[in-house]
């Protein structure tokens, strides 16, 4: 049809194959927003489990250096989250970074902020933070999932819209002949 329109030089069957494409390519972003919305959904469950395996890697491979990645990337999470541990600070008493520092001791990322003095002491445990990481981790995921859920659906709302609106429009305009071409003598206008 695009290509009759460009060889004929029919303006109308080339606004038609632009409107065809932009059509299907709508028809695409709505159909992968819609996609989005569901996996989220479905998946939103499984993040549970998937987080408690990765944090249990992750711990066990804890070794206390700061250019290690699984370490910063734990004590970035302690700190941020305020907490301590999978499930509370003694999982700490689990790890091979524990067993072989044999200082008694969790990270200082476990420190509580108001706790000045804190060294991470397991003989202190009001210094430390409580909670455990794990709990936290899979709630912060969840709301992120919740926000980009949310977010697809609005735009997908949007563009449903303007898709009713574009075809609202496309129905009037067939109905008015307010834009043909004004032919007088032969000539255009």
């Amino acid at each position: 049809m695009g290509q009759c329109g460009i060889t004929s030089s029919k303006t109308v069957l080339v606004f038609l194959n632009l409107i065809f494409w932009f059509v299907i390519i709508l028809l695409v972003v709505f159909v992968t927003e819609v996609v989005v919305v569901v996996l989220g959904y479905v998946y939103r469950a499984k993040v549970e489990n998937e987080v408690d395996r990765s944090i249990q890697k992750v711990y066990k491979t804890y070794n206390g250096t700061n250019p290690d990645a699984a370490s910063r990337a734990i004590d970035y999470v302690q700190r941020q989250l305020h907490c301590c541990g999978i499930h509370n600070y003694s999982d700490w008493e689990n790890t091979d970074w524990f067993k072989e520092t044999k200082n008694q001791s969790v990270p200082l990322s476990c420190c509580r902020e108001r706790a000045s003095s804190c060294n991470g002491s397991l003989a202190h445990p009001a210094d430390l933070y409580a909670e455990g990481c794990e709990a936290l981790v899979v709630k912060k995921l969840q709301e992120i999932m919740m926000h980009v859920i949310w977010a697809a659906l609005a735009f997908a709302a949007i563009q449903l819209l303007g898709m009713l609106c574009a075809c609202i429009v496309l129905c009037r305009r067939s109905r008015d002949p307010a834009y043909e071409l004004l032919i007088t003598g032969g000539a255009y206008a």
